[in-house]
């Protein structure tokens, strides 16, 4: 059982009001697509949003280069239409728009939105599917980039996205879709990156059988580091001949294949290694605190609310955490109601440990934080082993 993992806990407010749900991944025997029950709707986990990715200077400038890349690329320009699908705070879109191409963000959280048209991104707020793409071609928008980063694991209904993204995409245009890859979170059982929002975790398999179904081909894809691994998959209109199949493809279905993901003993072995996992950081923060040491955790992401719930970790092991995000800091963890302080209470209160949540930027938060060892403070990393460095 675990509260939806960026249901934060305003000050004041009890423990009596979270809701939990069961937190349960199932895997179908028949298409493999690994997924949730659906218990909130999009528009009650989303209306009101607490991630924004401005806050990550290394989102903004993976955002950048991304940019770079399809501009230099595809040759897109001020006759082009680019629209970002769950487009934030306009992190992405901004470089775009400075490059002179014409943007369009859809964001269906109305706070995040706001942020995003106050930079001068044109926003509408609305949840993305069949019957909003149509209104869209009827408003005249029709995409030669339409582009969805992390936003396709959160789709419940992926049949009615995909079928957006064909209605919507012009007849030589580019789909590009970046989420985390399942045979990562196997590999390196990255289990805290199940939680509520994210309802699928999808391979290249699974996303291929989908696109499909709707006449839309993958013809390349790319390996990222974003989100301890993920796929970049490049998309068009079938009967588009102007794109040609990279051999990189055929070369991760077989990669997919090689490491299990036809079989459902792969998938059902994951919770072995989230249990180990568990056993392994109660472990080092109990004995930690028998020798008197004290921890503090860095960042408030849906991750570390996933890993602290299921590790039953509280204020008696990791003391508080610390985030950058403003709209984070003064309110406290669901669940297990540790409190989020602004990042200078590690430099003032100065523990021994530092617990990096968001453990997929550990290379950018060590180097914001490298004081901590001025007092021989050490981070931690949970995922996929204890690591203290």
């Amino acid at each position: 059982m675990s509260p939806l993992a960026n249901s934060f806990i305003e000050p004041g407010r009890s423990k009596a009001d979270e809701r939990f749900y069961p937190l349960h991944a199932y895997v179908c025997d028949k298409c493999l697509l690994v997924q949730l029950e659906e218990f909130e709707s999009p528009a009650e986990i989303f209306s009101d949003y607490l991630y924004f990715s401005s806050y990550s200077p290394a989102w903004v400038e993976h955002a950048r280069q991304y940019a770079d890349l399809m501009i230099g690329r595809f040759g897109f320009g001020p006759l082009s239409q680019v629209v970002e699908i769950a487009s934030n705070d306009g992190y992405l879109l901004q470089h775009f728009r400075d490059r002179g191409v014409p943007v369009l963000g859809i964001e269906p959280a109305k706070n995040v939105a706001k942020v995003a048209r106050e930079k001068g991104i044109p926003t509408q707020e609305i949840f993305f599917g069949a019957d909003t793409a149509r209104q869209l071609r009827s408003e005249g928008y029709a995409a030669d980039l339409l582009l969805g980063n992390n936003v396709l694991a959160h789709v419940p209904d992926l049949l009615s996205f995909v079928e957006g993204l064909k209605i919507l995409l012009k007849p030589h245009g580019v789909i590009t879709l970046e989420f985390p890859h399942v045979m990562q979170q196997i590999r390196h059982g990255q289990f805290d990156t199940i939680y509520h929002e994210h309802f699928s975790y999808l391979s290249l398999l699974v996303v291929e059988a989908v696109l499909t179904r709707f006449g839309l081909q993958v013809f390349d894809v790319e390996e990222l580091w974003t989100h301890g691994g993920s796929l970049r998959i490049y998309a068009k209109h079938r009967e588009d001949t102007t794109k040609p199949v990279s051999d990189r493809v055929a070369e991760l279905r077989a990669a997919e294949e090689k490491a299990g993901l036809k079989r459902l003993e792969t998938y059902t072995r994951f919770s072995e290694q989230a249990q180990r996992i568990r056993g392994d950081l109660l472990g080092f923060l109990e004995a930690a605190r028998k020798q008197g040491k004290r921890v503090a955790g860095y960042g408030a992401p849906a991750k570390g609310n996933t890993l602290l719930n299921y590790c039953g970790i509280g204020p008696d092991l990791v003391q508080y955490t610390v985030d950058r995000s403003e709209h984070k800091v003064g309110k406290r963890l669901p669940g297990i109601h540790i409190p989020i302080y602004a990042p200078e209470r590690i430099f003032e209160d100065k523990p021994d440990y530092v617990l990096i949540l968001p453990w997929n930027l550990r290379d950018e938060i060590s180097s914001q934080m490298a004081a901590i060892r001025e007092w021989g403070g050490q981070f931690v990393i949970p995922i996929p082993r204890i690591e203290v460095f």
